[in-house]
């Protein structure tokens, strides 16, 4: 078995495209490394480690995320290729995920006392279910496995990613506190799963389906975090809605649903310049036939099982 670098083909040939989408994953662990090391999270332990858990839990569930938009991406921008990187984005999402892990452990002592009581609540129930469901999707992503269980078995087994994403979204949500990135990270979830119906009506590169989908994922967003805040705050949803949709906010607070509205908008946008710098005339057969899977399963989760 002849070992292949993350950023080489299966040639073992330097791929810029791998090489780019290693580089990307790395960014978040290199840029919470260098504020622990300048101190931005404070220089008492138990404090950086409260901040440190928070927000490699965010980054854990971002990177899960985008093994999601692989298939969104690869559909509108008319790209296949962009298949071959959702092995390293998910083997990254599973790095996070142990290190968010590890960092919870340390935050409370590795007190496993404590640490069995507090897995009790719904939000670590969903974490817990969502890391072992990580953990086999990581073993099992190497070639071998493939060809153990066989290419479709391994696509139904390892189609539990949308499950495990949820669960992800789930625990962030239901986590103590409310924070802007609970509600964008879910309102993010809504886009990705909505784009998957629209891609089997063969809307999924329909300018006015995206923004439609944009719409109704920032609406949810919205009502998600008035919800939330009435649920745990007591706040009046009506004012809460209405702060979040004024304007005027947006000149010192970008809240959740606008960051959403933001990422649909700029996928749509992609897109169509996509589809007009390439008219679909002009695709490859090799393309054509990816967008059909996408259009007949919503996400063609690896007829090419290459890394």
């Amino acid at each position: 078995m002849r070992w292949v670098w993350p950023w080489q083909d299966r040639n073992r040939r330097f791929s810029r495209l791998k090489a780019g989408a290693l580089a990307l994953v790395l960014l978040p662990a290199a840029r919470t490394a260098w504020l622990v090391a300048t101190g931005d999270y404070g220089t008492v332990a138990a404090i950086a480690l409260n901040g440190l858990t928070f927000w490699s839990g965010v980054w854990a569930t971002a990177v899960l995320l985008t093994t999601l938009m692989v298939t969104p991406g690869a559909a509108m921008l008319r790209w296949p290729a962009l298949a071959a990187v959702r092995r390293i984005i998910g083997v990254a999402a599973l790095v996070y995920t142990v290190a968010h892990v590890v960092i919870y452990a340390a935050f409370r002592d590795f007190d496993v006392a404590f640490i069995a009581g507090d897995m009790l609540r719904p939000s670590m129930i969903a974490a817990a279910l969502a890391t072992a469901g990580l953990i086999v999707l990581g073993a099992t992503s190497f070639d071998a496995a493939i060809s153990y269980l066989g290419a479709r078995n391994w696509q139904r087994l390892h189609a539990a990613n949308y499950a495990i994403t949820a669960l992800a979204v789930v625990h962030v949500v239901l986590a103590r506190g409310t924070y802007a990135e609970q509600y964008m990270l879910a309102g993010i979830f809504f886009w990705l799963m909505g784009w998957r119906v629209l891609a089997r009506w063969r809307l999924g590169a329909h300018a006015g389906a995206l923004i439609v989908l944009a719409l109704a994922a920032c609406v949810f967003a919205a009502l998600l975090e008035a919800g939330f805040l009435w649920g745990r705050r007591g706040f009046d949803v009506m004012k809460t809605l209405g702060y979040d949709f004024s304007v005027a906010t947006l000149d010192f607070y970008c809240p959740p649903a606008w960051q959403v509205l933001g990422f649909g908008l700029v996928v749509t946008v992609a897109a169509a310049l996509r589809a007009g710098l390439r008219p679909a005339a002009a695709l490859p057969a090799r393309f054509l036939r990816f967008l059909h899977l996408v259009r007949k399963t919503g996400d063609p989760a690896m007829e090419d099982t290459t890394p």
